[in-house]
């Protein structure tokens, strides 16, 4: 496991990035800065101190990449303490789950896309898990296999 702050998500155009993560998800809204005509620097948090860089692909070398990170697909784990909460309001916003609620024995999830077809793991850990949440939404980021 690792910080979310350790990667950056390729988009194609920061407003909908932004759009997406801030408006629909409920992300805090870090750091928009632009640095020169050409370049912006985007962070944005689902809590608790993790944070995730939006870097916008630049031409055709990285357009692919889109969708397509870390040799596949970008997965992440974004945990929270009330699943039955999150999940309606993520659906309430119109977010699309690819995989309906499962319960398992490491807790309860549900798999959305984002608007760059990177697949996010909606999940509350159960009690006794090492990861299981108290309080605050917290999210880390891990591969799906």
């Amino acid at each position: 496991m690792q910080s979310l702050f350790q990667i950056s998500l390729l988009v194609n155009d920061y407003d909908a990035a932004i759009e997406f993560y801030v408006h629909t998800l409920g992300f805090e809204l870090l750091e928009d800065t632009h640095l020169d005509s050409l370049k912006r620097w985007v962070v944005v948090s689902p809590g608790n101190g993790a944070a995730l860089v939006l870097a916008r692909a630049e031409g055709a070398s990285q357009m692919h990449a889109v969708g397509q990170q870390l040799g596949g697909r970008v997965g992440f784990f974004l945990g929270t303490d009330n699943f039955e909460r999150d999940f309606k309001l993520f659906t309430s916003r119109g977010v699309r789950f690819v995989r309906k609620v499962d319960k398992t024995d490491y807790g309860t999830v549900a798999v959305f896309e984002d608007l760059y077809g990177n697949l996010w793991d909606l999940i509350e850990h159960a009690p006794d898990h090492p990861l299981a949440m108290k309080g605050t939404m917290k999210s880390v980021m891990g591969s799906l296999e």
